[in-house]
Order: structure tokens, then sequence, then C-alpha cells
């Protein structure tokens, strides 16, 4: 809902001006501007990007116009989910995760918690690394040093749409000036007519202008920031499980190494300790 009331007011505060100015929006409609720079925009990228990309971008951008979990819940289930994994190997050892990790679709365990259990990338990283402690002994630096690698390579894919759409916002004014430009070349082909038919043609030229700034700053860069932030809150999660499991591999109790991980939660999401001790006790009673 944020996301359509900012776009509201961007649009609304735009074009209503430009309305106040006593400027007439049908001036503002040239089809073939439109076509000439959203057209090589989206052309650019997909020259610069593979197909992975593109339909990263567009599952992403269709993410942030849904209705989503608040980040505190999310952080709510993921600390309890933990915990109960942890007070599981604690008190039958790792083998008694096996059905979790390796069916962790069909898991009683995780399907108890729905945002975690419907987030793919919390639940690869959750029960591949879990399966990776159970196949044998690894230090805690160790551990720590893969999980840090592991989720830098995350981050850098997750980030790609990002970068695809700041690149092209970026170049948005230069098509807008392309677009700009031929219109330009077509009004001095008209320097012989009435002056109001070469007005009319400096205007749609000008439009094009218009138009690439318009996208670039009001749409592409807004929604590339907005990527990148779901991107940021994605990975505090997985470096809260990183945090997690490196303490538990120093041989920490599960509620310690549970409270290493809430510790980098971001602060609009961050439960104190007795937060979420309450949330733990609450889940195992």
């Amino acid at each position: 809902m944020q996301k359509f009331i900012g776009l509201g007011i961007v649009v609304l505060c735009v074009f209503g001006g430009f309305v106040m100015a006593n400027g007439r929006l049908l001036s503002l409609w040239q089809p073939a501007e439109l076509v000439i720079i959203i057209g090589a925009g989206l052309g650019s990228m997909v020259i610069a990007n593979s197909s992975q990309v593109l339909l990263a971008i567009k599952s992403q951008v269709a993410a942030l116009f849904k209705s989503q979990p608040a980040h505190s819940e999310v952080t709510q289930e993921l600390l309890c989910v933990m915990h109960a994994l942890l007070e599981s190997v604690r008190q039958k050892g790792l083998k008694s995760l096996d059905e979790h990790i390796e069916f962790w679709q069909e898991s009683s365990l995780f399907l108890q918690y729905s945002h975690v259990h419907s987030d793919l990338v919390l639940m690869n990283f959750i029960t591949d690394n879990f399966r990776m402690l159970s196949m044998g002994k690894i230090s805690a630096h160790e551990l720590e040093s893969l999980l840090e690698q592991e989720i830098a390579a995350i981050e850098e894919d997750m980030l790609k749409p990002s970068s695809a759409l700041h690149t092209t916002g970026e170049a948005m004014p230069g098509f807008g000036i392309l677009a700009a430009v031929m219109g330009i070349i077509i009004t001095m082909s008209k320097l012989d007519g009435p002056l109001l038919s070469i007005g009319l043609h400096v205007g749609a030229a000008l439009v094009g202008t218009f138009i690439g700034i318009f996208l670039c700053y009001c749409i592409f860069e807004p929604l590339s920031h907005a990527l990148a932030t779901r991107v940021d809150k994605k990975i505090s999660l997985l470096e809260c499980i990183k945090s997690i499991l490196v303490s538990h591999s120093t041989g920490k109790t599960p509620l310690l190494a549970v409270d290493a991980g809430r510790k980098l939660i971001d602060k609009d999401a961050k439960p104190s300790f007795v937060e979420m001790e309450e949330w733990l006790n609450k889940k195992a009673a």
C-alpha cells in the first residue's frame, strides 16, 4: 500500500502542478516519444542482462506491490524456528533433523512458521547449512568463513535486478534527449510551415526530455532503491542465521546462540532479550 501511495503522490504533484500552471495534459500525450524512450530502455535491459535477471526483475518488482508480512513477524518466526532446531539437536543430536531438513516442504516443524517456510531463500540457507553440519566436524572459524562467502554470493545475485533498474534509470534522461533530438530533426523539416505547427513539434520534442527525466527520478530510481532495501532486509536475516549457527558451533546453549543472532537484527524489528524469551517459552509450552 505504501508504494501505491508514494506513486500516487508523485503523479498527482507532477501532473497536478503542470495543470495548475495552466498546462494541458493532452499536450503531454506523445505516443511516438513514449515508444522511443521506453522501447530503448527495455531493449537496453534485454541486451545487458540475462533472462534470469529479467525474470528476477519482474518477480521482485511485483513483490513490492503485494502484501508482505511485517519484518518483525518474519524475525520472530526465524528466531523461534532456529531455537526449535537447536533444541532438537541438543536433546536428540543432528540426526533428529534429517526428516525436517531433507523434506522441509512437508516438515511439521517448519510448517508451524508460515512466513519462514514460504521464503525459499531462508529455507535453502537453513537446510543446506544444517545438512553441512550433519556431515562432519567443522570449526566455528571455518563455518563463519563459509557462511560469509555464501551470504556475499547470495547478496550479489539478489542485487542484480536492482542494479539493472538503476543502470536503466540513469540512462533514461539520455533516451529522453535522444527522442527530443529526433523531434527537433522532424521540426527542422517543417520550418516552411505555419508557426503554430512548428511550436507543436518543438513542444512534442521537449516532452521526450520530460519523459526521460520523469522515468529516471520518479520511477526507475525509486524502484531500484526499494528493491535494494528488500535485499538488505533479507541479508540481515541470513546474517542472523549465520551468527546463530556459529555460536551453536562454539558450544553455546540454544538460547544464547539465538540471542547472538537477535543482536544482528535491524533496529526496527529487533526484539529485546525478554521479548524473545517470552516468544520461545510460548512456543515451547
